[in-house]
Formats: structure tokens, sequence, C-alpha cells
């Protein structure tokens, strides 16, 4: 996919895209997270360049939500699947869904609804997803133990690119290589031309090192694996409880994890435990081998009576003996009693192999001495041999993990996505049952029975500011442009409402609340909201304009106007309506037009304008009762004319009865 043609993708964008690992699948898969993740995208940004991608996709011009009535409509219904999310990606993900007229849009997004509603919203699932997040790329990984080396500029620069975690050294011939393992522990060098050469130290000659990463640098797949763990968990977690069936063993994958540290460090090996114990306890175990020898001797020397003859005091001394010597001729075996207790306190403690306890054992000499002491050079060739030991197997576990997990990578990487993608499925599913949601038909199925206009049966909204379960249901259909007239607050801007709710979520391959709908597939929508108090000349003119372009705009459009008789005096606005209507009745286009003027509209048009009303059928206690479902060709009364009538019936002077008679004749 040419980056530069999704819309809205410009060269600085496209670039900041092209640094992502795969960005053409990140835009396939609508993965906001992933295209997050690109320098200076915001998750805003990422949801517009993915249904961007989407347009490109499908050859979408976009624009179905034509006004700003229509886009808040839109985002209402957005806010109430993102609400039923349980992850931030589940939320963001939800921004790739938009209404759209191609036919190909909505049948991709409504197969992939018609799969979640048989979902089970399971709250066990939801607690699972709680832990589930987009993988993290930890990056920043630095290992200064080892290096690559070349002689090639090009190939310089290729390891650059391919192993930044470590550092890259420019060599001309084995004297460098020398000097370089000198500073590392390992020297990997990345040019035939080395093979053969001695140079002491760990220096391997490896011209296909950069196509194992994994080997050479198994920090970084380690490092994936731990800054991740918490979230693979919770996603092998959702595949258990939602029953799905994962990429890989999640036993496997979870031993596998138990086995890195949140540092990235190895853990759970014995061995390795052993010489990183031996190497850090090392100094406190040899004072404490030195203590037990030097009291085991001072409590030899004070039980024993020691005689020397003056000959032989006067021998030693005459020869510059010491105590040593005194020690070496009267305490030789008490001293050497002291000598291998101190030795097999240092082996016990820090556990130590055959080896390693071969070298032990030198750290204290066997030529008597008081008090015992430790030989220095011992002990560090010791710390040196244990340190070595330690580095050599966990490099040696590092890369059998980094091999394992590698080859796991793909398959946890989709485990995750799966599980995201579930809650995304789930939010479907939740917001189908919490509203009695049921699949649309379009007119171009076969089972739409080719309705034009829409036809809605048992229509419940939810963006009504009460209780869903106390919404009252209505039936409403409109096959051509119908005038929609109501009392006041009978619920006519209500159920235009409804109307673009279900058009929205039907054109975005969504479930709808109602008991069924049948529609014809728009390629707009145009809600023009009600306009609070008269319009200046200047408004008027741009709002006169505006319906302009609307008559001589495209066919296959749904029109819903509220009270557009608010924007001036009431017999222009009769006037103006009237010519909207006769504009509108020569192209494909469905409308509603909720107006007090209906029957004014009616004498203006030059036809027979369809008028349905939403019918008050009567006041109780001061309350009006309403029958919500629009009447088909039926001008509804007015709330003056039903309290006049109300008033004549209750009226027992007859005066004013005849008075409220001649009000209602008005009517």
């Amino acid at each position: 996919m040419e980056l530069e043609a999704i819309p809205g993708v410009g060269s600085k964008t496209a670039a900041a895209l092209s640094e992502l690992d795969d960005p053409e699948a990140a835009l396939a898969d609508g993965d906001v997270a992933e295209l997050a993740s690109a320098p200076g995208i915001t998750e805003g940004r990422a949801a517009a360049i993915a249904r961007g991608a989407v347009r490109e996709r499908h050859d979408d011009p976009g624009g179905f939500a034509a006004t700003d009535r229509a886009e808040e409509i839109y985002r209402d219904a957005l806010d109430l699947l993102a609400e039923r999310t349980v992850t931030d990606y589940g939320a963001k993900r939800l921004e790739t869904v938009y209404p759209s007229g191609v036919r190909s849009r909505i049948e991709e997004v409504r197969e992939f609804a018609e799969s979640a509603m048989e979902r089970d919203p399971d709250p066990a699932v939801s607690d699972a997803l709680a832990d589930v997040e987009p993988l993290a790329d930890p990056g920043g990984v630095t290992v200064r133990d080892r290096c690559l080396a070349t002689a090639d500029a090009e190939r310089y620069s290729e390891a650059q690119r391919a192993m930044p975690e470590l550092s890259v050294e420019v060599v001309e011939d084995a004297r460098d290589l020398a000097d370089l393992a000198r500073g590392y522990s390992t020297v990997v060098a990345l040019d035939e031309a080395f093979a053969g050469v001695a140079v002491e130290g760990d220096v391997r000659v490896e011209p296909d090192a950069l196509e194992r990463p994994a080997e050479v640098v198994p920090e970084r797949v380690l490092a994936f694996f731990a800054a991740n763990r918490e979230c693979l968990r919770a996603a092998a977690e959702v595949h258990r409880v939602a029953d799905l069936d994962p990429p890989l063993d999640l036993d496997d994958l979870e031993a596998a994890l138990a086995r890195v540290d949140a540092d990235g460090t190895v853990v759970g090996d014995d061995e390795l435990d052993r010489l990183a114990r031996a190497v850090d306890d090392l100094d406190a175990a040899v004072s404490t081998a030195e203590s037990a020898a030097n009291d085991a001797l001072r409590e030899a020397i004070e039980e024993r009576d020691v005689t020397v003859e003056g000959s032989d005091l006067l021998s030693l001394v005459e020869q510059g003996a010491g105590v040593d010597s005194l020690l070496s001729r009267e305490l030789s075996d008490e001293y050497a009693e002291a000598v291998a207790l101190a030795r097999e306190e240092l082996i016990d403690s820090l556990d130590l192999d055959s080896g390693e306890a071969e070298v032990a054992r030198r750290a204290f000499p066997e030529e008597p001495t008081f008090p015992v002491e430790r030989d220095e050079d011992v002990v560090t060739r010791l710390r040196e041999d244990l340190q070595a030991a330690k580095d050599r197997r966990a490099a040696s576990r590092k890369r059998e993990l980094a091999a394992d997990l590698a080859d796991r990578r793909a398959a946890a990487e989709q485990l995750v996505r799966t599980a995201l993608e579930l809650d995304v499925e789930l939010a479907i599913a939740r917001f189908a049952e919490d509203f009695d949601c049921t699949m649309p038909e379009f007119a171009d199925e076969p089972s739409g029975g080719g309705a034009q206009g829409f036809e809605i049966e048992g229509g419940r909204s939810p963006l009504l500011d009460v209780e869903f379960e106390d919404v009252e249901p209505v039936d409403y259909a409109v096959s051509d442009v119908a005038l929609l007239s109501g009392v006041n607050s009978g619920g006519k801007t209500s159920t235009l409402d409804l109307v673009a709710l279900v058009a929205i979520l039907a054109h975005m391959g969504l479930p709808v609340p109602a008991e069924s709908v049948r529609l014809e597939r728009f390629g707009e929508l145009h809600y023009h909201a009600k306009t609070q108090g008269t319009l200046d000349a200047g408004a008027f003119e741009a709002t006169v304009r505006e319906f302009a372009d609307l008559t001589a705009g495209g066919e296959d459009r749904l029109v819903l106007v509220d009270e557009l008789e608010s924007i001036t005096e009431p017999g222009a606005s009769a006037k103006i309506i009237a010519g909207i209507l006769e504009e509108l009745r020569d192209g494909d286009v469905t409308g509603v037009f909720v107006s007090h003027l209906a029957a004014e509209i009616r004498e203006m048009a030059d036809y027979d304008v369809p008028v349905d009303g939403i019918e008050a059928e009567g006041l109780v206690e001061g309350e009006l009762v309403v029958n919500r479902s629009p009447v088909k060709d039926h001008l509804a009364r007015s709330t003056p004319e039903l309290i006049v009538e109300k008033l004549a019936g209750d009226s027992d002077d007859a005066p004013r009865g005849e008075f409220y008679d001649r009000l209602l004749e008005k009517f």
C-alpha cells in the first residue's frame, strides 16, 4: 500500500509510519495501538489514519455524516460502544468503524458484527481482559559485554541497523581484534576474512551473525517477553476463560515466561543461582572460614601445654624463627586441622563443585601462620573463575531461552491481538444485548424486500435521558420526503434522533436498537438540528445557501430537518420549506422535516406533501398522553387545541363552554 495514497497522510506522516516494523499490516488490521507507536502519531491521529486506510481499500469517498448534528449522533453511538469495552485498545479500535455508503465496507463490518453478536459477554472474560494491553517494544536495550567487528563500511552500517543493542567496531587486522577482546567478553567478527585468525580471548568469526539475532543478542527477545510478561499471562487467561483456540500451547508459554524476570534476567536455573550466590557471598564466606580456622587454632593452643627445651628455644632464636616455626614444630597437626576446617567451611558454604573446590582449597595455604590468613591472589582467582562460570551459564541459558521464545513471538503477538479483538467483539455483543438490537436489512439485500427509504419497527433510542427500559418503542417508515407534525414534547426530535442513530449504526455495519429495520443504502446523512432563535440576515442567508447545495447534491441521501421554520418569520418559513420539499421531491431523497407549520407548508407546496403526526391522545392531570409512533398521513393536533378541547369538555358554565367551542372551530 502506498502510504501517501491514504487520505490525510502526507510525506511526514508516511515517513513516521515507515519506521514501524510492518505498517501495511498495521493499517490492514486497523491496529491503532501499533500505528500510534510511530513517532509523533497520537492515538486520535492513528485512528484517523486507520479510517483513511479503510476508505482507500474500499474506494470510499467518506462524508456519510454530512452535517454537525449527524456527526454528533455518530460520536454518541461510538461512546455507547466504547463504554462497553474493557481495554483502551478496544475503545480506540472502535474509532476505525465509521458510517459508510459503500456496500463492501458495510458488509465487511456486518460480517464481523454478526460473529460478535454470537459471543457471550461473560463477566469473567471482562475481568481477564482488564490486564491485556497492546504489546510494548521495550527498546533501549544495551549490551556492553559484547561487540560486533567488521572491516567493511557497508557491513558496519548494516550491523548498526540490525543490532542497535551492540556496539559495532571497525577493525583492520588481528591486532585490532585482540585489542577489542581485552575490553569485551565476546567479540563477534562479521568478516569471513578473519576466519582462522588466532586471537586470545573469546573472538568468534560469524559472517551470518546478523541473521541470528536471538542467538547473538538474546537480550532483545528476553526484554520483549519480560516487558510484556503480565500482558501475555492475561491474554492466556482470556483464551482459557473465553474458550478460544490459542495459537500456541499456553502452559508452555507460561512456563517459559516463568524463566525470565521483569528485568530480562533468566531465573529458575539452579546452577546459575548457585554460581550467582557463590559470587555474591565469596568475601563473606572467606571471612567466615578464616574466623573458624583461627577460633579452632586458638582453642587448640589454649588447651595445649607446650614445652620447649632451652637449647631448642635458643636454636630457634638464633635462626631468627618466630611463632610460625614454633607452630610448625609443636602444633602442626592442630594447624592442619584448622586449615582443613576453613577449606571445608568455604567449600560447603558456597556449594562449590569439584573444580572450584580445588581452587578454593588453595585460598588457605598449608604453611603455618597465626592468625590463619587467606591468600588474596587465590581468592581473586576463585572470584574470576566463579564470575566467568556464571557469565557462561547465564549466556547459555539466555541463548536457549531466547531461541525458545523467539520461535513463539509471532504466536504470542497473535495471542494478545486476538484477546484485544475479543474486547471489541464483546463490546458489540454487550451493546446488542443492552439495547435489544437486531441486524438491519438493506434494500439491495435479497431479504430487504426492495424497500426504499426506511422502515423501523419497535425502535428505542438509547440516547434519551431516561433508563432504556422506560423508553417507549417507535414504529416509523418513510419512503419519500414527509413532514412530521406533533405536539410540543411529543417526541418529534427524539424520533429524528432515532432515525439518525439507526441509519448511522446500519451504515457502520452494526446492529440497531429495534425489533426490525429495513432501509435503503444511503450515501449521505444530512441532519439539521433545530436552530435556537431566529437567525440574523447573514446566518439566514448561509442556511438558505446550505439547503440550495443540498437540493443540488447527489442521490441516495437521507435528510432530517428539525423545525426549520425557526430560522425566520413563520410565513416566510412555510414558503421556504415548501420550496425545499419541491426540489427534494425530484431527487432520490428520503427525508423527514419536523414542523409546526405542516398545514401551511402543504398549502404552499405545488404537490400533496405527505404529513405524518405524533398524536397526543389527551391530557391527564396536565400531562400529555402521547402515541410516540407517528401516524401516517395524519396532521397531529397541537397542544393548544388539546388544552382548549379539555377546557370545553370540563366546563359547566354555558357562556364559557360556548367560547371554548368557538375557539375549537378555529383549529
